[in-house]
């Protein structure tokens, strides 16, 4: 599907929306591990996420969905029942990588397959530290299908994460959780941190990194899970309402987690205004956000703050096209190995815009140009890619096209109609 975007003047309005990806999958997890009945509120109802769910009630959880919330019967420690088909992870890293984690601790086979995207991103960042804790689990080439299998051989471990990864993180925590010893996670850079909240884990900050331990004593119980609105949805609003003239947003009950709110610092330090109301800090620090228009400046990222930001940097190179200065990103690799490879698909877009762009191997620097009046972009397929250049299409004087718009479906199914609701 190609989809047209017209020019946009301004936003107005509030924008109540679903809830946070990262924290939707971990919730239905959790729920499903924890023996009885849980409830997840505001749970986001995205493809990425309702894979979780086929996993999981394949895995035998009740899972019951009901308008925003899930009401998931789980099946308590170590009774999961064995698939009787291969667990399809469709588009989602998240689910086919922190399940395993959950699969490892079983006493049964499985095997996780995803669609063609997802199966050419690396998995032997979490086949070789959960082989480390003695699962036995192999990879096709470091990459899907996976199969695992039962061990006798689970152990701790105390793991240091070569590389910033809160879904290697996560996989590794959810098998410790079936160990009566302590495994030890060290994490040299912070990544998002939702799974060790939720779990109530032990984290102690010291000079190399956060050091996080887990046992059978965190393993979780039924109880209700509130999900707070997604800041990665969020950020492609907060860029269009800042870029267009006479705007007013207000964001709702918005998730600002430390881990996950570095676009929300990033774009205030450009000089965006964006404000802070209603801030909360239970589970999750939570808040409304108000954004009004803003003449944005270009800074230097830094390079601690790019694992809080690795989602959002398609549509802050679409504030830092408008921005005044040029503007560079370095140290995102990891952008590489994403649903797509985003370093190439920002570079190739802005390009077609008019944009003049240099691409490394680890990022990229944009210079202005002239932009183009009316340019159709490609999505790759990739959700974040399809709603950065959804928002680029509505700056330009003609307004723009996105093909394979319907990728947006893996994190937020209703993005069109939350657009309607505040353009004018």
């Amino acid at each position: 599907m190609i989809q047209y975007f017209q020019k946009i003047e301004s936003v107005k309005g509030t924008l109540h929306l679903p809830g946070d990806k990262s924290i939707s999958h971990r919730a239905v997890m959790l729920a499903s591990l924890a023996k009885g009945k849980s409830i997840v509120h505001n749970y986001l109802d995205s493809n990425d996420v309702l894979s979780t769910v086929s996993c999981l009630k394949d895995l035998g959880a009740e899972i019951k969905i009901e308008k925003s919330r899930l009401i998931i019967n789980g099946v308590g420690f170590k009774n999961f029942s064995s698939p009787q088909s291969p667990l399809d992870a469709g588009n989602s890293g998240t689910t086919a990588r922190l399940i395993a984690g959950i699969l490892a601790a079983q006493n049964f086979s499985s095997e996780i397959i995803g669609d063609a995207s997802l199966s050419k991103r690396p998995m032997d960042r979490i086949v070789k530290p959960l082989s480390l804790m003695g699962a036995n689990i192999s990879s096709t080439l470091g990459s899907l299908p996976l199969i695992i299998k039962p061990s006798n051989n689970l152990h701790s471990i105390t793991y240091r994460l070569p590389v910033a990864s809160a879904q290697v993180k996560s996989s590794l925590l959810f098998l410790g959780l079936h160990l009566d010893e302590t495994t030890e996670i060290i994490e040299p850079t912070p990544t998002r941190n939702h799974t060790e909240l939720m779990l109530g884990l032990n984290v102690e900050k010291q000079k190399d990194g956060n050091h996080i331990k887990v046992n059978r004593s965190f393993y979780p119980e039924a109880k209700e899970f509130f999900v707070p609105s997604d800041i990665s949805s969020a950020a492609f609003f907060i860029v269009l309402a800042l870029l267009t003239k006479s705007s007013e947003l207000k964001l709702k009950n918005v998730l600002l987690n430390e881990t996950r709110a570095g676009i929300v610092k990033v774009l205030q330090q450009m000089d965006g205004k964006i404000e802070i109301e209603n801030f909360k800090n239970d589970v999750e620090k939570t808040g409304d956000l108000v954004v009004t228009s803003s003449n944005l400046k270009n800074i230097e990222i830094p390079a601690n703050i790019i694992p809080n930001i690795i989602d959002e940097i398609p549509i802050l190179a679409v504030a830092g096209l408008f921005a005044e200065g040029d503007f560079k990103i370095k140290n995102v690799r990891e952008l590489r190995y994403k649903e797509s490879d985003r370093i190439k698909a920002i570079c190739s877009n802005l390009k077609l815009a008019g944009a003049e762009v240099f691409e490394f191997q680890d990022g990229f620097e944009i210079k202005k140009g002239k932009l183009k009046k009316d340019v159709t972009f490609e999505s790759f397929g990739d959700h974040r890619i399809a709603m950065a250049f959804a928002t680029l299409s509505m700056l330009l004087k003609n307004g723009g096209k996105v093909k394979d718009f319907e990728c947006v479906n893996i994190s937020n199914p209703h993005y069109l109609e939350q657009l309607e609701s505040i353009a004018t």
